[in-house]
């Protein structure tokens, strides 16, 4: 399991990665950071349309609150301001379409470039 994965991680001083919520405080200096899938922004966004909310496939990403990543007092230490720095400008670039990242989904590839 994930938490089984994040856990022998910690007990071999190898830094992980939570995924879906943040899993940072499960082991606090032990978890780089997580990966969010923001549900509650997918959530809010489909009350907020009411009625006139569309059904259907609807695919969420940077550019629209869908994904993440997690920066608490549990992983602080673990990330440097340059680091975040870094990661704020990809993400700003990849939710503006500057930076493109390849969809998995359409392809099941993840290509080299």
């Amino acid at each position: 399991t994930g938490v089984g994965v994040l856990q022998t991680a910690a007990d071999e001083g190898i830094l992980s990665i939570g995924v879906d919520s943040n899993q940072n405080y499960m082991h606090p200096g032990k978890v780089l950071t997580s990966m969010l899938k923001r549900v509650d922004n997918a959530v809010y966004d489909a009350f907020t349309q009411g009625a006139n909310l569309e059904t259907g496939f609807n695919v969420m990403g940077l550019a629209n609150g869908g994904v993440g990543y997690a920066l608490d007092e549990h992983n602080a230490s673990l990330v440097s301001a340059d680091m975040q720095a870094s990661v704020d400008a990809a993400a700003g670039q990849i939710a503006s379409g500057a930076l493109s990242v390849h969809d998995y989904m359409s392809d099941n590839a993840c290509p080299v470039e």
